[in-house]
């Protein structure tokens, strides 16, 4: 008896990606591509309809991030199998990917053998990671979270911002808000406010391209 294929949804926001992606894929042995998606809202309604073996998703999608969608699919099928494909190797992104319930997790620059290899591996119930991006993980591990509040104090840093400013925009002291700067510079193993916001960017912490503009 022939093995039924693996079927895949392939959730991406750049169309020559997400197309590479799937005619790659459906040529490969025991592979079927049963849908694609474009954006976070599409993923889940496309995952709804199709109920996939494997969903390929990317990290950074319109209207809901990649960890937003595995969330919000795993409550209402919690045995959904995912594997993150994506640019991004911030030791942030990673953590959450992970911990949202994401099985693997590969950068774009994979050969085509790692990634076939990993969807079977991931739909006979393993996990992969590759060494790099386990290096990453572990780091990551080590460190302190953060509070909600130093969060905050951090995006307002890599803004650019004054403690003035930042107190001002979020009605505290200025002597509350060097508590917050000196707290998490502690917790991201840093000395200063440029390199807590270099941290922050490299460790995916606070995505540039979410930002404001300074004063806006």
């Amino acid at each position: 008896m022939t093995a039924k294929p693996i079927r895949v949804l392939i959730i991406e926001d750049h169309n020559v990606v997400r197309e590479g992606l799937a005619a790659l894929l459906k040529v490969a042995d025991g592979l079927d591509v049963v849908g694609e998606a474009a954006d976070g809202v599409e993923a889940i309604a496309q995952f709804r309809k199709h109920q996939p073996d494997i969903a390929l998703i990317d990290l950074r999608l319109p209207r809901l991030s990649g960890v937003d969608v595995i969330e919000r699919i795993r409550m209402e099928t919690p045995h959904a199998r995912f594997i993150v494909l994506t640019t991004y190797d911030g030791d942030e992104d990673i953590y959450r990917a992970l911990k949202a319930g994401a099985r693997a997790y590969l950068l774009k620059g994979m050969t085509s053998e790692e990634l076939i290899s990993t969807i079977r591996a991931v739909h006979a119930g393993k996990s992969y990671i590759p060494p790099a991006i386990a290096e990453r993980l572990a780091e990551r591990m080590g460190a302190q979270d953060l509070t909600p509040r130093e969060f905050e104090v951090l995006e307002h840093i890599v803004q650019g911002r004054s403690n003035k400013e930042i107190a001002a925009e979020l009605e505290v002291s200025e002597a509350t808000v060097k508590t917050h700067i000196n707290s998490l510079l502690g917790k991201l193993g840093v000395t200063d406010r440029t390199q807590a916001a270099t941290a922050a960017i490299q460790r995916g912490m606070v995505p540039l391209e979410s930002l404001r503009k300074p004063n806006s």
